[in-house]
């Protein structure tokens, strides 16, 4: 019985290489191995079912990965890491941040409600500043479970539009 001609079977072997390459992509996620087994599945096994010969389809599946990972990936890689920046949170997210004076200032330390609802300890940021109970202030600095905290200089129309 003769043996059969293994190069009939060369699309699976494209097949599980772009299998193999979509398990790694999962395990990094940096769209390099995504973009292999798009070179696999498009140049390799797309020569293949066209009838090209092994070294050709070899060739085909290496240039369409190398234009995808000079090309798409680092579209791909802007795209998810622009998502991702600019959003402060925990402690970086209430400096700046609009409070209303709601405990006067006794020695030096009162109480203020931040423009998120939380209630703090705060203290001035220059002691010579008279803050009121209902006074606009911002938070300038966070010292643990206290705020400094400073007039708010904004205009009246900036502040009625970051009460809404």
């Amino acid at each position: 019985m003769p043996l059969p001609d293994l190069f009939e079977y060369l699309w699976i072997m494209w097949l599980v290489l772009a299998l193999i390459f979509v398990i790694i992509e999962v395990l990094t996620l940096e769209f390099t191995f995504l973009m292999l087994a798009a070179g696999s599945l498009i140049g390799g096994l797309g020569v293949n079912l066209l009838g090209g010969t092994w070294w050709l389809q070899v060739a085909a599946a290496a240039a369409v990965s190398a234009l995808l990972l000079f090309t798409i990936r680092p579209l791909l890689l802007r795209l998810l890491h622009r998502s991702s920046q600019g959003v402060p949170t925990n402690v970086d997210a209430l400096y700046g941040l609009g409070a209303r004076v709601v405990a006067p200032f006794v020695n030096g330390i009162g109480s203020v409600r931040l423009d998120n609802g939380e209630t703090w300890t705060a203290e001035p940021a220059d002691p010579a500043a008279a803050l009121d109970v209902g006074t606009r202030v911002v938070v300038t600095r966070v010292r643990g479970a206290t705020v400094d905290v400073a007039p708010d200089t904004t205009t009246s129309t900036e502040r009625s539009s970051g009460d809404a």
